[in-house]
């Protein structure tokens, strides 16, 4: 087997089962790190602990920004770490370094940070780059080339689903004085996140496609579990969706549920005339991933 190949294979996998922030190859790169300069193939927990804040702040340096990298800190992470072949224990809250990671520290060293960013670039696509207002500035100037954006990145995980639908909503309601929060955070799956209003209404988020009356019926016994009897009757729960046939929205409707699904969204943003309109709408979704996804490794 050529050196590297196991190894590498493992970070790509740590990266796959990666969420919200890349921390296990995070620590793997500042173990690597670590035995590439000294050798030293053991660590205690303040070691490891060390070398996993060093590798946040490579990486915050790599990628020009800190999101999707560095969590708080916990002791497991050195146990954890055992599922991927890195480190055993040997003691109290201290850990080996293993082959193949050792043998192959120098490779891993140069070609951990170059994953790490194509990860995180498919992942939140031109997000980062939204922190500079000239920037924000430049992509809301044409109306086209603002919802292009929008269509392109909306899809890409059910994360991008619930703010980019967040933002377009929340500027939409604010051109007639109407306030929608977003208090949770994103769903790693599909049951979805509440953004509640000043006016009564909640919005449910789901990047659900729903095609079938059994499907929709499915759906609407959830929302009987997550809200009262009243509000449900009363229509305030307008469910978000990527995709509802027209047959099946009408059966929601039937049950007092309004739907809105990717392309009514696409259509909202569409109707923005204002370039600050559509600049509140970037602003907005930088600041979303940025609570979401910003280094936290206090």
């Amino acid at each position: 087997m050529n050196p590297g190949i196991a190894s590498k294979a493992e970070i790509e996998r740590m990266l796959k089962n990666s969420q919200t922030k890349v921390i296990a190859p995070l620590v793997t790169l500042g173990l690597v790190r670590t035995y590439s300069a000294t050798k030293n193939a053991v660590f205690s927990d303040s070691d490891l602990q060390k070398a996993y804040g060093t590798a946040v702040k490579l990486m915050k340096d790599f990628l020009g920004h800190d999101m999707h990298i560095g969590a708080k800190y916990y002791d497991a992470y050195g146990s954890r770490m055992s599922r991927y072949g890195v480190l055993e224990q040997v003691g109290h809250l201290k850990y080996r370094l293993l082959p193949p990671y050792t043998d192959d520290a120098d490779v891993l060293c140069e070609w951990i940070p170059g994953q790490i960013q194509r990860h995180i670039n498919q992942h939140l696509g031109i997000v980062p780059l939204l922190q500079g207002s000239a920037t924000r500035a430049e992509l809301a100037e044409s109306r086209e080339r603002f919802v292009r954006l929008i269509e392109e990145h909306i899809a890409k995980t059910p994360a991008n689903f619930e703010i980019f639908s967040f933002a377009v909503i929340k500027a939409h309601l604010e051109k007639f004085a109407c306030k929608i929060y977003r208090d949770t955070r994103t769903s790693a799956h599909d049951k979805g996140v509440d953004l509640s209003t000043n006016f009564g209404v909640v919005y449910q988020v789901k990047k659900l496609r729903i095609h079938t009356q059994a499907e929709a019926a499915q759906v609407y016994a959830e929302l009987k579990l997550n809200f009262d009897e009243r509000r449900l009757q009363d229509g305030n729960v307008i469910l978000i969706i990527d995709d509802v046939s027209k047959a099946v929205k009408q059966y929601l409707i039937d049950m007092k549920i309004q739907s809105i699904n990717k392309d009514e969204i696409l259509k909202m943003a569409a109707n923005f005339d204002e370039a600050e309109d559509r600049q509140k709408v970037l602003r907005i979704i930088y600041e979303e991933f940025r609570r979401e996804y910003s280094s936290r490794i206090g």
